[in-house]
């Protein structure tokens, strides 16, 4: 080698030692910084708070971040911080009083969006403490108020119209007997029909509270699968269709009886109402590996498959008009999924267009010992 390259390599030797002795001490300096502005018992404190912590520097940057707050986002271990927060941090000092908003945070490469809400409260001139909680779960969980809520309202619309118009008809033709009692049996279907949509929107948000179950006992399924092919028969016999039971087994659970009872019979109404008279339902339950699976097969129209997916969401119908003719509510499978969720079991649907659908409810079998 020659001299000029043994000059060159030992120049770029000493400039990369320089570079990495700065670096050493810039992290160094960051580190005694961060010690000085946040003492290591307030760091520790800070540490096992299950909210998101950050203490905010005047330059937009954290001074210190635990865990959880960089899991939400709002902050990272170099010491950049979520704009938004920053923006916060300085209207606190602004205002000399806590701020806070939500700010939303952009996770992963999908792009997934949480909403995390932050309180922000100056401590000096110098330093913010940004408290930050992820409400994404609670947001949705409103959301979905909100929408009950309007679909409670749109749905209550049309019984409670239907029965004021069938009122007034009834009062401008009260001296025609026919068309009286032509009228008055639509008004007592619509009041059938508003009846059952208040017992199920009572039910269901029951349901959604998480306190229907108050008492587990234990139950012999094929019980259970009996009651409600017998509270079905009425029905199934009015639209001439035939419930065929087959009971290959008899598992115990622990569980609501009322409650099971009453999602089997919502199953088996379905697959009665959307069934041409004359056809049969099957019933079937059967257990296998300390699973218990009851199926109520039909012959019917099927469900398209676009439908398949949402057919379990409140006020959802596949067939509207169908739903109306035969006052179905919308909430009837939506009852069956959270009465599954309550007993820990869970709904399957299998359908095809032109053959059929089958519904499998699924629970687990009660284990000795």
């Amino acid at each position: 080698m020659t001299p000029d390259l043994w000059l060159a390599a030992a120049v770029g030797a000493l400039v990369g030692a320089a570079v990495v002795a700065l670096l050493g001490l810039r992290r160094r300096h960051r580190l005694t910084v961060a010690a000085t502005l946040v003492p290591h018992r307030t760091r520790q404190l800070m540490s096992v708070l299950q909210s998101g912590a950050v203490v905010v520097r005047r330059d937009r940057r954290s001074a210190f971040a635990n865990s959880p707050a960089v899991a939400l986002g709002i902050a990272r271990l170099d010491g950049k911080l979520h704009s938004d927060v920053a923006d916060l941090a300085e209207e606190a000092w602004r205002r000399d009083e806590p701020v806070e908003d939500e700010v939303a945070v952009q996770r992963g490469v999908l792009g997934s969006t949480s909403f995390v809400h932050v309180r922000v409260t100056p401590l000096d001139d110098e330093l913010c403490l940004a408290v930050a909680n992820d409400h994404t779960e609670a947001r949705a969980a409103e959301q979905s108020r909100r929408e009950f809520a309007v679909n409670v309202s749109h749905e209550l619309k049309t019984p409670i119209g239907a029965l004021s118009l069938l009122a007034e008809t009834i009062e401008e033709g009260a001296d025609d007997p026919v068309m009286v009692r032509k009228f008055a049996k639509k008004m007592r279907k619509e009041a059938r029909r508003l009846t059952k949509l208040i017992q199920e929107i009572i039910e269901i948000t029951r349901l959604q509270g998480g306190g229907s179950i108050a008492e587990h006992e234990r139950l012999q399924l094929d019980g259970v699968v009996h009651e409600a092919i017998e509270a079905a028969r009425l029905g199934a016999d009015a639209r001439d269709i035939r419930i065929v039971p087959d009971l290959k087994a008899r598992p115990e659970i622990m569980g609501d009886r009322d409650l099971l009872v009453m999602a089997l019979r919502n199953l088996i109404d379905n697959a009665v109402q959307y069934s041409d008279p004359g056809r049969e339902v099957a019933v079937a339950l059967g257990a296998k590996d300390g699973v218990a699976s009851i199926s109520v097969v039909d012959h019917g129209i099927g469900i398209d498959p676009k439908d398949q997916e949402r057919i379990f969401e409140r006020f959802y119908r596949a067939d509207p008009a169908r739903s109306r003719d035969t006052g179905g509510t919308g909430l009837g499978l939506s009852i069956v999924k959270h009465v599954a969720l309550q007993h820990a079991g869970s709904v399957g649907l299998w359908s095809e267009q032109g053959v059929g659908s089958t519904f499998t409810l699924k629970l687990n079998v009660l284990q000795e010992g």
